[in-house]
């Protein structure tokens, strides 16, 4: 087998497969991305699902990756990439106890609405709680941005006030005990309106643990920081942030092979070997696996690796049996929905995530249907309809929705499959959107359902977990994917370094992961200065 060269092979077109390369390419670095999908991107990517309208395959809101420095350093906004604010960011569905909650960018407005809707008491204790959760929320992005080790940790944390207002040595147990406990604990100590707390609650819960398992605050607590920066909505679709990375890459040269699957990573004492499905090879300096970590030690096995230690690893990654499913609708209107104020933009709420739960038993009912291998009686919906605000998505006079719903099993109980369950799901997850939007059914044109086995068929999403890996405390930090693994090298395969969702900081689209990768193998400094002086170098000329 004849092997062509490159200084880094890159296995994935993932979002973080890509910033990896970004960096990596606009450094001087010749290198190469294989794929195994004919669509870049992963779970960053936007297709024409219906004809006319243009449906997300995975992520839809980009949360996080706004708040971390990738944007800038690899100057996407000069490569197309722009995103509209979703603002308001999210709202709770009015009930018979009162108006809908909508959470705008503007604190005061927030604070307006919760007192509307629960009265004074809630309303300032949020903004207190703002005050307090958004710093850790900032913090939460530095340690991040950083290797998951105790001394970063407690750089991005140290001088942070408690609740109280204690600082420095005498705060770390208190904050640390701030951090380790529930989302629930949380809710319960800062809040007395239920409905504002099954919201937060909802919005936490979408990484996939219930916010009653102990270390989730954080996940709570991070919606402090939507007053900083609302979640984006990227024009053209979440692929949009793909586009944007796929023509960096062209900018400085770097190949990008999709449909083009990896087979075995083999190591030798020139650097690993990457052979992929073509029968070619490829040798390299460095591999950034940036797949699913069970995928990566999958290609290590194919490669002659230790079976015995690969197994014992997979025996200990905590996969999980699913998080939720995807329902995508093409429809004549947008949805309608009760008990909204009057105040609102032109687009409504139709910028914001629906946090269409009212009360924290029906996430804990439907975590629980979830874990005995049944469908839920009433799953939880986030609802978002970003055709209001980008018109590209639908054809002129329709509508799109997208509706996540958890919790959906991948493993279904009592010998059944998701092929003949699939139906059955769909439906119920559009009867309980209908409770909440009452007669948006009558305009369906289209549906899609992604269930989780078809996250995990379509993007390579192992257990249909779309963080790859539980995102519970014991499967973070330090400790994610694997304490083995946490330093993204893999012992025994020299040059081979994870990446993507697998390895800290987790799912979600961050690129967090991505960015850490190439810095392991540019060096940090490295990685900032000349990624972005090649950028503005190529930029000057393409305007000259």
């Amino acid at each position: 087998m004849n092997a062509q060269s490159a200084d880094v092979v890159v296995i994935g077109a993932g979002h973080n497969g890509l910033i990896a390369a970004a960096y990596l390419a606009a450094a001087g670095q010749d290198v190469l991305v294989v794929e195994r999908d004919e669509v870049p991107g992963g779970a960053v990517s936007t297709v024409e699902r219906f004809p006319g309208y243009r449906v997300d395959r995975g992520s839809s809101a980009h949360i996080m990756i706004r708040h971390t420095p990738i944007i800038d350093e690899l100057r996407l906004t000069d490569h197309g990439l722009h995103y509209l604010d979703c603002d308001p960011w999210g709202f709770a569905p009015a009930t018979a106890d009162g108006p809908a909650i909508v959470l705008h960018t503007d604190l005061d407005r927030t604070c307006a609405s919760i007192a509307e809707a629960c009265g004074q008491r809630d309303a300032d204790a949020y903004r207190t709680f703002v005050g307090v959760w958004a710093p850790r929320g900032r913090a939460l992005v530095r340690a991040f941005c950083g290797p998951p080790g105790p001394v970063a940790m407690a750089r991005a944390f140290w001088g942070l006030p408690t609740r109280d207002g204690t600082t420095g040595r005498d705060a770390g147990g208190m904050l640390s005990r701030e951090f380790l406990q529930s989302g629930d604990d949380l809710l319960d100590s800062w809040f007395t309106c239920e409905r504002l707390k099954a919201a937060l609650a909802w919005f936490g819960a979408q990484s996939g643990p219930p916010m009653s398992e102990p270390g989730t605050a954080p996940m709570v607590g991070y919606a402090a920081l939507l007053h900083d920066m609302p979640p984006g909505r990227a024009v053209g679709g979440s692929g949009a942030l793909t586009d944007a990375l796929m023509s960096v890459l062209a900018t400085h040269g770097a190949r990008v092979r999709t449909g083009c699957a990896a087979t075995a990573i083999r190591e030798s004492p020139a650097g690993p070997t990457v052979e992929l499905a073509d029968g070619s090879a490829v040798r390299a300096r460095r591999v950034v696996a940036a797949c699913h970590v069970l995928t990566t030690l999958d290609l290590l096995d194919g490669g002659g690796f230790d079976r015995a230690t690969s197994d014992r690893w997979r025996r200990d990654i905590v996969v999980g049996n699913g998080i939720g499913m995807a329902v995508r609708v093409a429809a004549d209107a947008l949805p309608q929905y009760a008990g909204l104020p009057d105040d609102l933009p032109e687009h409504g709420v139709h910028s914001a995530l629906g946090l269409l739960v009212t009360d924290r038993a029906q996430l804990s009912l439907a975590h629980g249907q979830a874990a005995a291998g049944v469908l839920p009686d009433r799953p939880a919906l986030v609802a978002m309809s970003y055709s209001a605000i980008d018109p590209t998505l639908a054809p002129p006079g329709r509508a799109s929705l997208t509706l996540w719903a958890q919790w959906h099993p991948r493993r279904l109980a009592g010998g059944r499959d998701w092929s003949t369950t699939a139906g059955a799901a769909t439906a119920g997850v559009l009867a309980e959107f209908e409770r909440h939007a009452p007669g948006f059914g009558d305009g369906i044109r289209d549906v899609y359902t992604q269930t989780p086995e078809d996250l995990e068929t379509e993007l390579g999403l192992r257990g249909g977990n779309i963080m790859h890996v539980e995102m519970s405390l014991p499967n973070m930090f330090t400790l994610r994917p694997h304490p083995d693994l946490a330093g993204r090298r893999v012992p025994g395969a020299d040059g081979v370094i994870l990446a993507g969702a697998s390895t800290h900081p987790g799912g979600g689209v961050n690129g967090a992961a991505g960015r850490a990768a190439a810095a392991m193998i540019l060096g940090t400094d490295t990685l900032r200065s000349r990624a972005a002086g090649a950028l503005r170098r190529a930029v000057r000329g393409r305007r000259t």
